[in-house]
């Protein structure tokens, strides 16, 4: 009979879980990507680019919403039980608080090694696969970011103005500049011009102008009647080098190993170029090691909703009071990794406070039980 309570209690919150985690990451999801439309408007990438885009931030969303969305599948679930008075079959069959405090603590630590999982290995992969795909799409839009009488920034090296842009797709009296290096530019003049699609690759075919050179000797000047100018680069506006949060859990541990020792020096980092500081490594990976413990935190703090306190006045107000303090701790464990650069008693102190909060939990329940437990 036991087992049969266990796994309707079980199904109850799993399925909670799942649905309102779906809800909510999606609601959060549609209003990203309406922040994300400027892959479309401004750096003219293609609808089915844009999706798939968004669609790789539905893991990081889930994987940063679950500890929150768990709490709340708890907090709910055992509201609704006690409201039905539901948890009376749980005493009715022998089933101490204690014991059930312990099953919803063990459900937790599939929840753990969930967060693990997509801290670990989904999220960085997926947001690496997002950016990586952004990089090497075409830019299907290219034309429509070519407005008239307007200075074009298509990419970060090339400004574009078009006096007129006709129906037909004629150009006319066209100003282009592209910055080759630091030291070199070039700028095209053109009375008149049409944007090619050559598989993929955009090329403009110019006609009656000039192309001047710049670099540090001077400036050379081409007349033409007919060139065609090939863009360099129009993917330069995309983000090329990776964020943190992009990186493989697995480098970001080599690169922390090799310098743990000066984990807290912002200024060493793993190679000369394009690298992260060990600083920033180091509240990186503690941010997906550590704080998935705190939903073992959590859910022990939801189970309290079950113990009625003695006196009356917090027995009123007990759910909004335990809401409230897994509300705090939710907003500590997110920002936690900032107090590591506090001296080294005060960094242990934030390695081991979800487990240290779990150990002071069992010791308020053996105090409240004069030690005995399995009263409870």
């Amino acid at each position: 009979m036991n087992k049969l309570i266990y796994r309707k209690l079980s199904f109850d919150i799993f399925s909670f879980f799942l649905l309102s985690s779906i809800a909510i990451t999606l609601i959060v999801w549609v209003i990203q990507a309406v922040n994300l439309l400027d892959i479309v408007s401004e750096q003219g990438h293609g609808i089915k680019v844009y999706f798939y885009y968004t669609s790789l931030n539905l893991p990081k969303i889930f994987s940063k919403l679950l500890i929150f969305t768990y709490f709340l599948t708890l907090f709910i679930i055992l509201s609704r039980y006690e409201e039905n008075n539901e948890l009376i079959v749980f005493w009715t069959n022998g089933i101490k608080k204690i014991t059930f405090i312990n099953f919803i603590g063990i459900i937790s630590l599939f929840f753990v090694f969930l967060q693990l999982l997509f801290n670990l290995l989904i999220v960085p992969y997926t947001q690496n696969l997002k950016q990586e795909f952004l990089k090497t799409s075409s830019i299907e839009f290219f034309p429509e970011l070519i407005q008239e009488k307007k200075f074009s920034n298509l990419t970060k090296n090339l400004t574009i103005f078009v006096e007129e842009n006709q129906k037909n797709g004629i150009l006319k009296r066209i100003y282009i500049k592209e910055k080759l290096t630091d030291e070199e530019s070039k700028i095209i003049i053109a009375n008149e011009g049409k944007l090619i699609n050559n598989n993929g690759e955009f090329v403009f075919k110019l006609f009656d102008g000039k192309i001047t050179n710049i670099d540090y000797r001077g400036s050379i000047n081409l007349s033409f009647k007919e060139t065609v100018y090939e863009i360099s680069d129009l993917n330069s506006k995309t983000r090329q080098i990776n964020k943190l949060n992009e990186t493989k859990s697995y480098s970001l541990f080599l690169c922390l190993g090799k310098f743990f020792e000066q984990r807290k020096n912002q200024d060493i980092r793993c190679e000369e170029k394009n690298s992260f500081a060990i600083k920033d490594i180091y509240e990186e990976m503690f941010k997906r090691t550590i704080n998935p413990i705190y939903i073992i935190v959590l859910s022990l703090l939801s189970s309290l909703s079950i113990i009625k306190p003695k006196i009356n006045f917090l027995e009123n107000y007990n759910k909004f009071i335990l809401f409230t303090i897994g509300f705090v701790i939710i907003l500590f464990s997110e920002l936690s990794y900032k107090f590591l650069s506090l001296k080294f008693h005060f960094e242990i102190i934030l390695i081991f406070l979800p487990l240290l909060f779990v150990l002071l939990f069992y010791l308020s329940l053996l105090i409240k039980t004069k030690f005995k437990m399995s009263y409870l």
